[in-house]
């Protein structure tokens, strides 16, 4: 049945209980006529059936159409003359007046206290629905359960097939959403253009997007969309704005709820990588104290073969192989070591005042141990420039830097170390430059990730693993600096540079550290 004819309907219903009260009442008043009681006992049955007539009737409009008949009727039947709306008293204008009034205000304090107490069932009813909702969701495991709850409990509230639309962890619509049947059973329905859906919710002005089969109201959580609940056109137009208000309590109910199952599965792989990180941080830091010891014998056996071979001898160029790939592999796990500090934060920085030229003079001497006859050129300030610092690690900072540059530049090429104050005099900037390829654009937003190496040349190209920057660019963050990287302006080659502020400006927190060795 539609609106219309409901209301056609309800009326007659009303209106005939309107005129069966009025009947009774005087059909009551002419018995009281012939027992002899006053009109004033008439007048009160009048009142007594337009109470009634708005204690049965829903708004104000009957209760008022039953005051003034009542009026009317009581006129009719009970002055003189009788069966006719004249009167001969001047008085009965007062009774009339009286009785309208009384009748007028019985009816509106009645149907004020029915939506009164209409209101409050309402409430109550809402209350617990939300309570009910909210039970359910609270054993929710994954959004799945919450879509479920969520249609099985508006469908009843609201009595509507309403549906629920789950957005997946990329903050896309999922491919099928969920909707209640009119048998009470839940169904999987193809989306269709889910991006379509997507676009139209996220430029949403309204509190709901008005669809050729659905209104749908948009889920929010905390990062945006969670879910959409749609409710079939049909039955959301029909809805009232207290039913819509109840609706979105109950949005925010699922939102709740959603937003718990995201935050508790985000913490349950956040659990599972920091216990990976820490099985691939022990196994890690294992294989390399393990690989320490012999690398240290053969770095050392074949120092002593070379010593004892000529030049031209074929031993001394195996010697010298096997301790070039011996210096690199300690290197390598002295590497993987102070990368396995760093991330579980047990790198000590000690900070003293040190002196540049002592500094970059270490590191130059170690690197002329491992690539002899390569020259290094060096321009530091005239004055000393004393910079705080951990002296092990900055200098571990430019020997991976002057170990990159070595490895990708032409052995007659320059390689250059300069060092200087900022403009403003607050800080200490390092660059070490190169003559070899240069940086692929490509590569330059990933250069200082762990494990990256260059996807231009060929993997055997050069040795390395990708740690070497990764480390330079802790280090220096840890001391307050800041690591960048980029190619010559001036031809080929790259250029790294990392400042350090001449003031100890970054307090360390750092309490223990390995007592396994330095880095080397």
């Amino acid at each position: 049945m539609d609106k219309k004819g409901e209301k056609i309907r309800v009326g007659i219903i009303y209106s005939a209980e309107s005129i069966l009260f009025l009947l009774a009442a005087t059909l009551l008043g002419m018995g009281f006529r012939e027992i002899g009681f006053t009109e004033t006992n008439v007048v009160l049955l009048y009142i007594l059936a337009v109470f009634i007539t708005a204690s049965l009737t829903r708004g104000y409009l009957w209760g008022i159409l039953s005051s003034v008949a009542a009026t009317l009727t009581f006129n009719y039947f009970f002055t003189k003359p009788y069966h006719s709306l004249q009167f001969y008293d001047a008085g009965y204008m007062v009774t009339f007046a009286v009785m309208t009034v009384v009748a007028l205000v019985t009816s509106a304090l009645t149907s004020r206290e029915k939506e009164n107490a209409k209101k409050a069932l309402e409430r109550e009813r809402q209350t617990q629905a939300l309570y009910l909702l909210t039970s359910h969701l609270t054993e929710a495991k994954e959004l799945s359960d919450a879509a479920e709850t969520a249609v099985s409990v508006i469908s009843d509230l609201l009595d509507c097939r309403a549906a629920c639309l789950c957005y997946d962890e990329t903050g896309e619509p999922e491919k099928t959403f969920l909707q209640r049947t009119e048998e009470g059973k839940l169904v999987r329905r193809r989306l269709e253009n889910g991006k379509e859906v997507k676009k139209r919710l996220e430029n949403l002005r309204d509190p709901f997007y008005v669809g050729e089969e659905f209104y749908d109201w948009p889920v929010y959580g905390g990062e945006g969309i969670l879910g959409v609940v749609r409710i079939p056109g049909e039955r959301a137009e029909a809805f009232e704005e207290t039913q819509k208000i109840f609706l979105h309590s109950m949005l925010e109910c699922v939102a709740l709820a959603m937003d718990r199952i995201l935050a508790v599965r985000k913490q349950v792989r956040s659990r599972q990588q920091i216990q990976q990180e820490r099985y691939r941080g022990n196994l890690l830091r294992a294989i390399s104290h393990d690989l320490r010891t012999p690398l240290s014998g053969i770095m050392g056996t074949s120092e002593m073969i070379m010593d004892m071979s000529k030049k031209e001898d074929p031993r001394f160029d195996l010697a010298e192989g096997i301790h070039k790939d011996a210096i690199w592999l300690h290197s390598l796990v002295e590497n993987i070591l102070s990368l396995t500090r760093l991330q579980e934060g047990r790198m000590v920085i000690k900070k003293q005042p040190e002196a540049v030229e002592e500094i970059v003079g270490g590191a130059i001497a170690q690197m002329a141990g491992r690539s002899p006859g390569r020259e290094i050129q060096v321009e530091v300030p005239e004055e000393v420039l004393m910079v705080p610092m951990d002296a092990r690690l900055i200098m571990q900072v430019l020997i991976n830097l002057l170990d990159n540059a070595v490895k990708h530049t032409p052995p007659e090429a320059e390689i250059k170390i300069t060092v200087k104050k900022d403009l403003a005099g607050e800080k200490a900037v390092f660059c070490v430059a190169d003559r070899g390829e240069g940086i692929a654009p490509e590569d330059l937003p990933n250069i200082f990730q762990t494990f990256y190496t260059s996807r231009i040349k060929p993997v055997d190209a050069q040795k390395g693993i990708g740690l070497g920057l990764t480390i330079c660019e802790s280090i220096v963050s840890q001391h307050g600096g800041r690591m960048e990287a980029g190619n010559r302006t001036d031809g080929p080659g790259a250029e790294f540079q990392f400042t350090l502020p001449l003031t100890d400006t970054c307090p360390v927190d750092k309490e223990t550290e390995e007592t396994d060795g330095t880095i080397s």
